[in-house]
C-alpha cells in the first residue's frame, strides 16, 4: 500500500521533472529521458489526424508505437515514417464498432510484444445535428456510441488485465471539451465522450491500487478532417494534430486526471453556477448557427 500512497503524488512529481528538473538537466547537457522511453503505446486511430501526430511524437520519446485504424494504406504510411524517423512502429488493421475484431487485436499485440503499458483511445466518430434533424436518425446515436464508447472500453477491458497483474499501465481517452460545454446540436457526439469520460473516472478508481491510471484529455477545436463537414468551423480557430498531440503525450508522461483547456474549464463552471443563463447563451448561439450542408442531406465524418 505504500506504493499506493506515493502514487498520490503522482501528479505533483510529474509537474516538478517537467518544470523545474527537465529544464534544469537541459540546461547541463544531459537531458532527461521521456518517461514513454521502453514503453509500449497502443494508439487508436492512428491513421491521420490528432492519432497520427501523437503516434510520431511517443516514438520519437523512444517507445514502441502500435499503430491501429481501418486504412491499411494510411496506417503504412505512418508506420513507414515513424520507421524513417529511426523509431518503432507496428500497424494493425481493426474496426473497433467489431467485437470479434477487437478481442482478436487484444490477443495479437500482447502475443507479438508481450504487453501494452500504455493505450491511447483516440479514434473517433464526430457529428453535428440537430434534434430537430435526428428525430427519424436514433441510428446517429447508435453508430456513435459504438464508435466512441462501446470501441474504446471493449479494447480497455482486454488490456486492462494484464497492466493490473504487471501494477503498472494508463489509458489516455480523447474525449472533448464538449464534456464540459455541453455544446447543443451535439448531442449523439457530446453523450458518447461524456459516457467515456464517466467510465474512466471510475474505473481509475477501482484500479488505482493495482497502479493503473486514466487520464481523459478533453480538446478543443481541432483543425482535422472530422470537422470539415461542418461550415461554422471554416473559419473558427483550431489546433493542429500537433498541438493536440502535444496534450496527449503530456498526458502520457505526467498522467493527471483529466488534461483540458481554460475555456472547457469556464464553461463547465458557468454549468454549474449559472446553469439557466448558460442555456439561454448556448440556445442563442445555436439558433444563430444553423445545421451545415452536411448534416442537413444526412453526412457526418468518422476517423
Amino acid at each position: 500500500m505504500g506504493g499506493r500512497v506515493t502514487d498520490l503524488l503522482l501528479t505533483p512529481r510529474a509537474l516538478l521533472r517537467r518544470h523545474l528538473l527537465a529544464p534544469l538537466a537541459a540546461a547541463a547537457g544531459r537531458p532527461l529521458p521521456s518517461p514513454l522511453r521502453g514503453q509500449v503505446v497502443l494508439v487508436t486511430g492512428s491513421s491521420s489526424g490528432v492519432g497520427e501526430a501523437t503516434a510520431l511524437e511517443v516514438a520519437r520519446r523512444g517507445a514502441t508505437v502500435l499503430c491501429v485504424a481501418r486504412r491499411r494504406a494510411e496506417l503504412d504510411r505512418v508506420v513507414a515514417e515513424v520507421r524513417s524517423e529511426g523509431g518503432e512502429a507496428h500497424g494493425y488493421t481493426c474496426d473497433l464498432t467489431d467485437a470479434s475484431a477487437v478481442d482478436a487485436l487484444v490477443q495479437q499485440v500482447e502475443a507479438e510484444h508481450g504487453r501494452v503499458d500504455l493505450l491511447v483511445n483516440n479514434a473517433g466518430r464526430s457529428i453535428r445535428r440537430s434534434l430537430e434533424l435526428s428525430y427519424d436518425r436514433v441510428h446517429d446515436f447508435e453508430r456513435t456510441m459504438a464508435v466512441n464508447y462501446f470501441g474504446p472500453v471493449r479494447l480497455t477491458l482486454g488490456l486492462l488485465p494484464g497492466m493490473r497483474r504487471r501494477g503498472h499501465g494508463h489509458v489516455v481517452n480523447v474525449v472533448t471539451w464538449g464534456v464540459q460545454l455541453k455544446a447543443p446540436k451535439f448531442a449523439a457526439y457530446i453523450a458518447s465522450k461524456t459516457a467515456l469520460d464517466s467510465f474512466a473516472r471510475i474505473a481509475g478508481r477501482e484500479t488505482w491500487a493495482d497502479g493503473v491510471t486514466f487520464t481523459n484529455v478533453r480538446l478543443d477545436l481541432v483543425r482535422t478532417d472530422m470537422i470539415a463537414a461542418t461550415d461554422a468551423y471554416r473559419r473558427a480557430p483550431a489546433k493542429s494534430p500537433q498541438q493536440a498531440a502535444a496534450m496527449v503525450v503530456r498526458a502520457l508522461e505526467d498522467r493527471p486526471v483529466t488534461v483540458s483547456t481554460v475555456a472547457g474549464r469556464v464553461g463547465e463552471v458557468l454549468n454549474l453556477v449559472a446553469p439557466r443563463l448558460s442555456d439561454a447563451g448556448w440556445g442563442w448561439a445555436a439558433a444563430r448557427v444553423p445545421d451545415s450542408e452536411a448534416a442537413r442531406v444526412g453526412a457526418d465524418r468518422s476517423a
